[in-house]
């Protein structure tokens, strides 16, 4: 809970410095989620609750249609993901009490239910690798996505520190061009990569828990007008078929 707590921190400094919802104008990777595998979606379920749950909220999931969804037992929701609820039809809940978020970060931080759909999972993905050593700035390091953030790099343990290599236009314009590891994490590239991937696919799915639902119920839709525009033409010609 000791780095969960942490992580959470980390994201509501993302959310609460000023600009860190604007949009970014450097080149992002292509995160690769899908929302559809369930071991990631469960992967990922698992890293929110250990990570991000300290501090933030997803108010608008119940752990009840996560075990629904994510094919989840009651016993497992109860082992693995319920640490501060105690009944599978409660929403997810921050642990860090809304009043002391207040007063350390100036608002609670933010409930990330729809984080994934305000900001894009490309946008989460590249945030998440993309701290780098910075000695001017304040915590000792920045973020490619989002210059002069103030959130520190709490996943350091697992990603290791890195630094960011950048070139200058004629206009004094600076463009990032690759980072250079410094100091290994506990996890490889690899490893980091499918971390961060896992947790924007969950959080992806909670921004809309009934996507999959809503395509195949979609299917239904376009087959029922499909098929009632061709009863329509066949019922306009026997009506119209006497008529000169």
């Amino acid at each position: 809970m000791v780095k969960g707590f942490r992580i959470g921190l980390a994201l509501a400094a993302l959310v609460i410095t000023s600009g860190a919802f604007a949009a970014s104008s450097v080149e992002l990777e292509p995160a690769g989620n899908d929302p559809d595998n369930i071991n990631s979606l469960q992967r990922g379920a698992r890293n929110f609750m250990n990570y991000c749950a300290g501090c933030h909220s997803a108010k608008y999931v119940r752990f009840n249609t996560l075990g629904r969804d994510l094919n989840l037992s009651e016993d497992q929701l109860i082992e693995n993901l319920m640490f501060n609820a105690e009944k599978t039809f409660e929403t997810i809940q921050a642990t860090m009490p809304l009043d002391q978020a207040a007063r350390w970060f100036g608002q609670p931080p933010p409930d990330l239910s729809l984080m994934a759909r305000a900001r894009g999972t490309d946008y989460v993905f590249n945030f998440l690798k993309g701290f780098y050593i910075d000695p001017d700035s304040p915590t000792g390091v920045d973020n490619r996505v989002l210059e002069g953030t103030s959130m520190p790099h709490v996943l350091w343990e697992l990603q290791g520190y890195q630094a960011a290599e950048f070139s200058t236009d004629e206009n004094g314009t600076r463009h990032f061009e690759q980072f250079e590891q410094l100091t290994p994490g506990s996890m490889s590239a690899e490893e980091f990569d499918e971390f961060a991937r896992d947790t924007v696919n969950f959080l992806e799915y909670i921004s809309e828990p009934i996507r999959s639902e809503r395509r195949v119920l979609g299917v239904w839709v376009l087959m029922f007008l499909v098929f009632f525009w061709i009863l329509a033409s066949m019922l306009k010609k026997q009506i119209w078929k006497d008529v000169t």
